[in-house]
């Protein structure tokens, strides 16, 4: 699927857009679902284990930043992982036995949804090595003015920044700090169907979308099968038990086998603790957490 240059262009700045990775078919149905799922928020009246509201949501007028796990919600978008271009990119730049980490379909809503404060994943969740990476793949175009996602070039190869303010896990960084270099942000736009690559460790964030546009992003970050999370990090997994995890590993297994030798690399890990008074998701971390935004 990926061209030599495409591949030493990732290398090199730590990010990708790469189009028509889904057939219309495929990208047809996720946005039909997608419409379903966002039509069945109406009644929700509080973020739940599948919805996280966004400010001036209600049954009129629904308003989500996010819907949760959406490769559990309908078959189509493991399909997409699984059996599609997606699959294609994944395992050019991974190899061939890759897991997922988690999936999540950030909507946000037009008129004022929610920004993502500039982040680096890998705060979140360090691994033995970092051969991770996330996809968002578009399911609607995306233009300058609905809240399109931006990276800056090259800083998967610098330092992880501090993600904490006030003595806890914010989940961002500071603006304020001299090594954040926003005057070399590249903007991600697109095409519906297209999709962008970035590595963990690269620096990206979203302003808020102030257009009349949903800006609908399915995301997948996914690892290496030789990645293994570190204990500590925000995830379900650490709850799970021996056996659970087990299972729970096989089915977050999109390509390949599990792999049971952790390839350990020299990487930079700051445990992302103690975490804020509302972790459930990155939009109640950066706000309860006293992130500073770059948006304002």
């Amino acid at each position: 699927m990926l061209s030599s240059a495409q591949k030493a262009s990732y290398d090199q700045n730590g990010f990708l857009m790469v189009e028509d990775v889904v057939t219309p078919d495929q990208l047809k149905r996720m946005q039909d679902v997608t419409a379903g799922l966002i039509e069945a928020s109406r009644h929700i009246s509080q973020s739940d284990d599948v919805y996280d509201l966004d400010k001036g949501h209600s049954a009129e007028t629904p308003r989500l930043t996010r819907i949760k796990l959406p490769h559990k919600r309908d078959p189509v978008y493991h399909e997409v992982l699984t059996q599609s271009g997606v699959t294609q990119v994944l395992n050019d730049l991974l190899g061939p036995d890759t897991t997922l980490i988690t999936s999540k379909l950030n909507t946000k809503a037009p008129g004022g949804g929610a920004a993502v404060e500039w982040h680096q994943d890998w705060a979140f969740y360090p691994h033995t090595n970092d051969d991770l990476l996330a996809f968002g793949l578009l399911l609607e175009d995306v233009e300058e003015d609905n809240g399109p996602l931006m990276v800056i070039p090259g800083t998967h190869k610098g330092p992880v920044l501090s993600h904490h303010a006030n003595g806890v896990f914010c989940g961002a960084i500071d603006p304020d700090d001299p090594l954040f270099e926003p005057e070399k942000a590249v903007t991600l736009t697109g095409k519906a169907g297209s999709m962008s690559v970035h590595h963990a460790r690269v620096l990206h964030g979203s302003a808020p979308n102030v257009s009349d546009r949903a800006r609908k992003i399915l995301f997948f970050e996914v690892a290496k099968a030789d990645a293994w999370p570190i204990l500590g990090a925000s995830s379900y997994i650490h709850a799970l038990g021996q056996r659970r995890f087990w299972d729970d590993l096989q089915d977050r297994t999109i390509t390949g086998q599990p792999c049971l030798t952790p390839r350990l690399e020299n990487v930079p890990v700051t445990m992302p603790l103690p975490p804020a008074k509302d972790n459930t998701s990155i939009f109640k971390m950066q706000e309860s957490g006293g992130a500073k935004s770059a948006f304002t």
